[in-house]
């Protein structure tokens, strides 16, 4: 695709037309009180709870809405790591139109399953997005498809930048938004419309630290693409290995004011949050901005809202992503013991627990490894805590009784 003009903010109330009896309201609501931040009063997008789980399917529509009936009989192509493809899939069901979806190979079993039941054909290809992008872009020219593109497209920019619309409608006296970055899309629609509407709003982007690229080009930085193949990250929603130059000089270095960077272990903190004290469950993508909040990276102002734009996290990671977010909150503790192996060393060390208020969760033996002695056993023990406190008064008794401590683990 070559260059374009950015769009107004006319055309994402246009878009909001299109669409509005197609897509969930969602709702801005409080953030839950646990999280205090001086000086701001915090609020949420809750984009989660759209249809399909993100906000995609507000772009998807709004792009397949404009197609006309020549345009549909051919049908569409799309490629994604799982959110497009399920806004696409779903917005092609609404109006008809045959979808097929290029997926990576590794794509969350969650999306690729949620995909297919829109009734979409799933073509698996590539081990990364860029890879899936590239076969879709064949298929265009070898298929005559319609190729709608996850965010380089002015009318799916201007369907995403509809959630921009919507938050300024409830919070009009706004000092900052934060919003995930991947693509580039969301982040150019909705700074369009709020940059519009409330120009000393803060618009904030914040980026996984295992694909920063958009944060590069933005801020006019030198950026080289990793060698690798796969972007390994809980939120591969916005892992985009090689983001588009022409997004961040149309839109991103324009109306975005800063965009910073999470680790996935600031992620998996903010999920757990979401869950415990929200309520709500978000992906690793749509958790990101969150996490940057409670990393205290952004200067906020009075009142700041962050988006939570998906909700689609693969259950076969999520119990690793809670343990990540309870290590680091020392709500759990894995921790590595050596003891003599006698009888009835095991009932001494879970005494220990017990005395101090420690529920057992796991427990591996290992009597075999070479570093170990002849008459030595280690155990594994993962064991909820209280705080850093309690782990480390843990691992004290431990020690008093004799225990050589490997590893504790706590984060």
């Amino acid at each position: 695709m070559g260059a374009f003009n950015a769009i107004s903010v006319e055309e994402i109330m246009a878009a909001r037309t299109v669409i509005r009896d197609f897509i969930t309201r969602t709702p801005v609501k409080p953030c839950p009180s646990a999280l205090e931040i001086p000086g701001t009063q915090l609020f949420l997008k809750f984009e989660n709870e759209q249809r399909t789980g993100s906000f995609k399917i507000r772009g998807a529509l709004s792009k397949m809405k404009s197609l006309g009936a020549e345009e549909r009989a051919r049908g569409i192509v799309a490629s994604s790591a799982g959110n497009h493809a399920q806004g696409v899939a779903f917005a092609a069901k609404l109006i008809g139109v045959q979808a097929n979806i290029v997926m990576p190979v590794n794509a969350p079993i969650v999306k690729i399953d949620g995909t297919r039941a829109y009734g979409a054909d799933v073509i698996l290809k590539g081990d990364f997005y860029d890879e899936a992008y590239a076969h879709a872009l064949e298929l265009e020219k070898s298929r005559g498809y319609i190729f709608v593109h996850p965010y380089q497209d002015p009318k799916v920019i201007a369907g995403q930048g509809t959630i921009g619309l919507e938050i300024l409608e409830e919070l009009p006296e706004l000092d900052s938004l934060v919003v995930p970055i991947g693509g580039g899309g969301l982040i150019s629609g909705i700074a369009t419309a709020v940059k519009a509407l409330r120009p000393s709003c803060r618009v904030y982007g914040v980026v996984s630290d295992q694909a920063p690229g958009m944060m590069h080009m933005a801020k006019g930085l030198a950026w080289n693409p990793p060698a690798r193949k796969r972007i390994a990250t809980i939120a591969e929603g916005i892992a985009i290995k090689n983001p588009s130059k022409l997004m961040a000089e149309t839109y991103v270095s324009r109306l975005v004011d800063d965009i910073v960077e999470v680790t996935d272990d600031e992620i998996a903190q903010a999920i757990v949050f979401l869950l415990e004290k929200g309520k709500t469950v978000a992906e690793g993508s749509g958790a990101a901005g969150l996490a940057a909040v409670m990393a205290g990276r952004l200067r906020l102002g009075a009142k700041s809202c962050v988006l939570l734009c998906g909700g689609n996290i693969d259950l076969n990671i999520i119990a690793k992503v809670i343990e990540r977010g309870q290590r680091r909150n020392h709500r759990l503790a894995r921790i590595a013991v050596v003891v003599d192996d006698l009888p009835g060393n095991l009932h001494r060390l879970t005494g220990v627990f017990a005395e101090h208020m420690s529920n057992v969760l796991e427990v591996y033996h290992d009597r075999v490894s070479p570093e170990l002695g002849l008459r030595e056993t280690r155990i594994d023990f993962l064991v909820e805590t209280s705080s850093d406190e309690h782990i480390r008064s843990l691992l004290g008794a431990l020690k008093t009784i004799g225990c050589r401590i490997l590893s504790p683990s706590v984060a």
